[in-house]
């Protein structure tokens, strides 16, 4: 299941893990806990949210881009 719909924008499975890093950087285990969703899917959905410019990796972190904030207002 995709994270990000061909127009650019986050699907629900999206907006679930930008919201869980709304409160700062987060580990994958952190956001799958947070967004209540499986950590393979987090996994891939974070690479698919980083490729679209919603989120930046820091390390083995991630935390949301201005452009994931804008979305998620």
């Amino acid at each position: 299941m995709a994270c990000v719909s061909p127009d650019g924008k986050p699907t629900e499975s999206g907006t679930k893990m930008l919201r869980a890093l709304e409160s700062g950087l987060g580990t994958p285990e952190e956001i799958a806990g947070k967004a209540g969703l499986p950590l393979f899917r987090v996994r891939s959905g974070l690479r698919e949210l980083t490729q679209a410019g919603l989120a930046n990796q820091k390390g083995e972190k991630y935390e949301l881009s201005e452009k994931g904030t804008e979305l998620i207002k």
